[in-house]
């Protein structure tokens, strides 16, 4: 059998039949919609780098020990590209994963995983609960403070926009818009209304 380039109807499939928890899911779908918004910025394809985006962690829920490395065997199994699960390894590099994120699509997943985490986490403290109106310095400042949102490696955004040749502050905005562009699919609309 050839590669086979994943539909993104299949690869919610695969998502959903690995993993049950809404959280991860959302974080997921989160993921998805920067990696398209990013996409669209840089010019590449949306399609496979939302893909890529949304399963990710595939293997993260039922194999948290083998995170990165499960995930290969899996993809493999259903006929994904190479180039899909190269990306999705580096994600998890010097974490869980050996595989150095290269490619630009790599260097945006390694980078925006961890701070979709932080920008959701950031979210739900506000009044508002709503991604809607939610600035990057506010993000910038969650960020310094050590306690808030522990779990989320300060390092890896710092390093990955610096291997974007990017502004951090410009990778913060941009991720913040991509998951403007989703904020009802990731329950992060809150109470803000849309500006007329």
């Amino acid at each position: 059998m050839g590669e086979h380039i994943p539909t993104r109807e299949e690869a919610y499939a695969l998502l959903t039949r690995y993993n049950s928890s809404e959280s991860h899911i959302k974080h997921a779908l989160a993921v998805e919609g920067v990696m398209r918004h990013f996409a669209g910025l840089f010019g590449e394809d949306a399609e496979k780098w939302g893909i890529i985006g949304l399963v990710h962690d595939l293997d993260y829920e039922m194999y948290p020990e083998e995170h990165c490395k499960k995930v290969r065997a899996i993809l493999e199994q259903e006929n994904w590209p190479e180039s899909y699960i190269r990306a999705i390894e580096s994600h998890g590099w010097k974490l869980c994963s050996d595989v150095e994120p290269v490619e630009r699509m790599e260097n945006v997943l390694y980078t925006i995983d961890e701070l979709t985490g932080l920008i959701t986490a950031a979210v739900l403290m506000r009044p508002s609960r709503s991604v809607m109106d939610l600035e990057v310095k506010s993000v910038v400042k969650k960020m310094k403070s050590k306690g808030f949102a522990a779990g989320v490696n300060r390092e890896v955004i710092i390093e990955g926009a610096q291997r974007l040749n990017m502004d951090l502050d410009k990778v913060i905005e941009e991720t913040i818009m991509g998951m403007r562009k989703i904020a009802d699919k990731i329950g992060l609309k809150g109470s803000v209304q849309e500006q007329a």
